[in-house]
């Protein structure tokens, strides 16, 4: 269980795909401590002001965070680049979320595998219709997302993060069927879109998931850590 903290201008927002941010004025340092205090032992970050180049940055928040003690951090939000990974592990992250056109460019990934321990890596494998695709991209989708995986663990990746952006943000189920085909890869499999209720946790355990990223459910109230944790027990 993964709760998500997407951070923008310092505060927490849920990015929208094609459709305005949700912004919850809640301070992302105190809503982290929450999640550990209730029985988070991960939390996913997302530095968005980075992810959109807006001139900004939160670094100070991060660090706040992933200072915490009970709960290990990843950090995602478009990791395009061997600098903006080794960054993201040199402000404490235990484990950097590459973005899905990074991993999947040879000459990107070389990059990042040279300059980072992959085994601190996880490839975020966001999909539409099953095929991958780079998410902010107008391009349609491109292959199947078995080749990327295979690679990612060939270099030494432990972790993926499958995420169907058709239904990201929508609360009605993530895509288990496309995530539960990346099992027996070789790496953790992770599902993230989605979800909205204690069934979509149970289904995603049953399925054979390493775990789930759960953002949105959570700060509009249709689910607490608790609960998702007493489901799960």
């Amino acid at each position: 269980m993964i709760p998500a903290i997407d951070i923008k201008g310092g505060r927490i927002v849920r990015y929208a795909e094609g459709g305005p941010d949700t912004v919850y004025r809640l301070d992302p340092v105190g809503t982290a401590e929450a999640f550990v205090a209730d029985g988070a032992r991960w939390l996913h970050l997302a530095d968005l002001d980075r992810a959109f180049d807006t001139g900004r940055d939160n670094d100070a928040v991060v660090r706040r965070i992933v200072g915490l003690q009970g709960a290990r951090v990843q950090v995602g939000g478009r990791l395009r680049g061997p600098d903006q990974v080794a960054r993201a592990l040199e402000l404490g992250a235990a484990r950097a979320v590459v973005a899905t056109g990074a991993a999947a460019d040879p000459r990107i990934w070389e990059a990042i595998t040279a300059a980072v321990d992959p085994s601190r890596l996880a490839v975020a494998v966001d999909v539409r219709q099953g095929r991958l695709v780079h998410r902010g991209s107008d391009q349609p989708p491109a292959s199947a997302p078995d080749a990327l995986v295979r690679r990612a663990v060939a270099a030494g990746v432990r972790a993926v993060i499958h995420r169907d952006l058709q239904r990201d943000g929508e609360l009605a189920g993530p895509d288990l069927d496309g995530a539960a085909r990346l099992l027996g890869l070789g790496a953790d499999v992770v599902a993230a879109g989605g979800i909205g209720k204690a069934a979509h946790l149970i289904a995603a355990r049953d399925a054979g998931l390493a775990g789930v990223i759960v953002g949105r459910a959570f700060y509009q109230g249709r689910l607490t850590l608790r609960e998702a944790l007493a489901c799960l027990a």
